[in-house]
Order: C-alpha cells, then sequence, then structure tokens
C-alpha cells in the first residue's frame, strides 16, 4: 500500500484527469456533493491501475442528465431505475449513481430508495475495501475499517456477514475472488463461516452470474492460494452441481502455467472425461467458444496416451486437430503427471501447418462429401508418422495413400 505524500499524490492525480476533474466540477455545482467510489479509490490506494471510475452522487437521475447535457456531453440512461446514468466524457464513460439505501432485498436483488447520505450508500456495500470514498478535496472517507483492511489486506464483509450474503448470494463467490486479488493471509473466518452456512442460497442465482462471477476468480493473481478453501467449503460443488474438483491437477496447472487464463484454470480443476464439459455447461451456461475448448481438452485427453508416454508427435498432431489454445489446455491438465518442465516443453514445440487441401483431395478423384475430410484427416495421420516433412512430395505420398484407404480406390493422379 503506497504511504503518506506518494498517496496523496495518487489521489490528486485522479482527481486531477481531466474528465474526471470536468465531471466532479459540473456535479459538484450548486451544494451538490459527488465523490469517487469503489474500485478506483481502493486501486488507486494499493498503487494499481484504475480503468472503470464510478462516481455517486446527491444529485438525483434527471439532474445529472440535466447537468451532462446542458454542457454537451453525452447521457445513457444505463440504469435509471436504480439512480444510474453513463456520462461521457472525451470517449471515456463514467457510471455516476445518486446514492441509495436498502428497502428490500431477496439474494439477488435489492429495492432501493435514493438517499442523501454517503454512510448509507457505503454500509450497503460488500466488503470494507469497496466502500471507500474520494470526494474533491481530495479526502478519503471510511465508515467501515477499509482503510485498515486494506492495509492488512483482508477481506471482510461489512457489518455481519450473513446479512450482506442474504442480500445477495453472489457476494460468496466475491468473498473469494476478492480474496484471490486483493487478500493476503488465511480467509476472514467470520466471512468464510458464513459463506458454508448460506451456500444453498447461491442456487437462487442466474448461471450467467456465477460464471462471470467464477471465471474471474479463476483469472485472478492469487487463485492458488484461495482455491482449497473455495473447494474445502463446498462452494465449488454448490456452483458445478457436485462435479468433483482436482486441486492437485489445478495447481500443477498453474505452475506450469502461470500466464494461463480462466477457461484453462477451468479445464484444469473440472475435466477429465468427455462428460465433464456438459456438467460444467449445465451449470455454469458458458459461451460456445469455452465450451467448444473444453470439449477438445476432453476429447484429446480420451485418446493421448497416459503422461509417461506422450510424444511430442501427439502434441503436435494435437495441435493440427484442435489448435495451439486447446492443446496447451490440455497439457496444462495433464502436468501434474507430466511435471512442470515437461509441460512448458511439450507447449513450446512449433505446430505443424496442414500442407493438404480439400481441392488436392478432389483432384485426386474424390468426390465431394464426408470422404474428403476422412481422407484429410488420415493424410493428417500419415504425414505426423514420418515427422511432419516439408519435402512435397513424401506430402503427395501421404496423401495419396490417405486416398487409397479411405476410399479403396487408387488416386486419379498416382
Amino acid at each position: 500500500m503506497i504511504g503518506g505524500t506518494d498517496l496523496q499524490t495518487c489521489l490528486n492525480a485522479l482527481l486531477a484527469r481531466p474528465p474526471v476533474a470536468q465531471l466532479m466540477a459540473l456535479l459538484n455545482a450548486d451544494g451538490a456533493e459527488t465523490r469517487i467510489v469503489g474500485g478506483a479509490v481502493r486501486n488507486t490506494l494499493l498503487g494499481l491501475p484504475t480503468s472503470d471510475i464510478d462516481l455517486a452522487t446527491t444529485l438525483l437521475p434527471d439532474a445529472v442528465m440535466g447537468r451532462a447535457k446542458a454542457t454537451g456531453l453525452k447521457v445513457v440512461p444505463t440504469g435509471i431505475a436504480h439512480g444510474t446514468v453513463t456520462v461521457v466524457i472525451a470517449h471515456e464513460a463514467f457510471e455516476v449513481t445518486t446514492l441509495r439505501r436498502d428497502v428490500a432485498t431477496d439474494g439477488r436483488h435489492a429495492t432501493v430508495a435514493f438517499s442523501r447520505s454517503f454512510e448509507d450508500d457505503a454500509l450497503r456495500r460488500d466488503f470494507t475495501i469497496n466502500q471507500l470514498s474520494l470526494a474533491g478535496d481530495g479526502m478519503v472517507h471510511d465508515y467501515a475499517g477499509g482503510l485498515s483492511d486494506l492495509a492488512a489486506r483482508k477481506v471482510r464483509f461489512i457489518g455481519d456477514p450473513r446479512l450482506r450474503i442474504g442480500e445477495d448470494f453472489l457476494r460468496i463467490m466475491r468473498f473469494f475472488r476478492f480474496q484471490a486479488e486483493y487478500g493476503t493471509g488465511p480467509l476472514d473466518a467470520p466471512g468464510l463461516s458464513a459463506c458454508v452456512a448460506l451456500k444453498s442460497g447461491m442456487a437462487r442465482l442466474s448461471p450467467e452470474r456465477v460464471r462471470a462471477e467464477l471465471l474471474k476468480l479463476m483469472a485472478a493473481p492469487g487463485v492458488r492460494e484461495v482455491m482449497p478453501g473455495f473447494v474445502g467449503s463446498g462452494i465449488w460443488a454448490q456452483v458445478a452441481g457436485g462435479h468433483t474438483a482436482d486441486l492437485d491437477a489445478f495447481d500443477f496447472a498453474i505452475a506450469a502455467f502461470p500466464a494461463s487464463d480462466a477457461v484453462a484454470r477451468l479445464a484444469a480443476m473440472g475435466v477429465r472425461g468427455s462428460g465433464d464439459p456438459g456438467v460444467l455447461d449445465e451449470h455454469l451456461r458458458l459461451s460456445r467458444a469455452e465450451r467448444t475448448r473444453l470439449d477438445d481438452v476432453a476429447r484429446l485427453l480420451g485418446g493421448w496416451p497416459s503422461p509417461d508416454t506422450l510424444t511430442a508427435r501427439n502434441v503436435q498432431r494435437a495441435g493440427l486437430d484442435v489448435g495451439r489454445t486447446a492443446t496447451a489446455d490440455t497439457l496444462a491438465v495433464l502436468a501434474a503427471g507430466l511435471g512442470v518442465e515437461r509441460a512448458r516443453q511439450l507447449a513450446e514445440l512449433p505446430t505443424p501447418v496442414s500442407p493438404f487441401r480439400g481441392a488436392a483431395v478432389l483432384a485426386l478423384g474424390v468426390k465431394a462429401g464426408p470422404q474428403i475430410g476422412s481422407v484429410l484427416a488420415r493424410a493428417h495421420d500419415l504425414w505426423a508418422d514420418i515427422g511432419f516433412p516439408d519435402d512435397q512430395a513424401l506430402q503427395a505420398d501421404c496423401l495419396a495413400a490417405a486416398v487409397r484407404e479411405r476410399t479403396g480406390q487408387a488416386p486419379a493422379q498416382a
């Protein structure tokens, strides 16, 4: 955490950014008050980059939009029912939300009323490190001990963890994700206890919200340290429909490929057989691209030899079939058996570029249809068996042999 003069310099620099200064001046006129809130304050205090900058204001949404439009700024009513409008300045979007207090919550959504109290607005948030606000004079306001928790890198719910979780069960996922992003040391004991006690409430959440939060957790820098608690507390089983997690494979996968993305880590956690991607998809509503990657991993795992007999040729052949990304994903899954260095070496192998095209198969007398794909696949096998040579004559021999094997006929141009 930044301290002293350096800290204030960073906070002042955030306020001095031209679009921020322009918007703050606009919204703070005539007795109104607006502050920067949430992640931008937290990250600035930690010396981390800030991307999205959110603001909270005493102004009602109509007043925010009126002031912005009067100065020629673009305004989008992105969440007007909940008091949020987006103001665009110099191609940068800022969410501006009227101060709120919760009237009712149901574990998924909140009914809110507008307020003029920054404290009320802060205390309805999830964690102490997320309720900090930065006023225009450079003062940081802290209503729940967030500054000390930030200094200690402690992720702690505001007030009673059970009440905070009962307002939105997705906060269980966020508890682990924020620990993986900003926390150090053990998980906060009262928070963890509340997550375990209330985890069944997550069944009320949409799979899309759970998936988005899980992928953020998977991508977080401290996920290796947090995942044992995530699995041991039963949260993984809750979100994955009881699907078994492999913590050993997960740990080795990240050790071997520390820059791996969330989908590769999800594969390492939960893909071992052909049915696994379907189970995860059913409970997480994966995107088509994510499901395809996991299906490719499952297919390679089913067809590859055991880690101790896996060869470079197996890996390069897989690159031809499913591409470099899914091949690397599968090596990450197998890193525990391959060893970290061997997994890395195999992942660095070049993926051969296929010299075979459908047009060449047609030219050899094969009729258009499914046989084209079958011939190409066999040609790749034969080419792989002799080490992916660049020699065009050898490539032609592979293609001709594939035509004979798959069609039972001699190539038209043998």
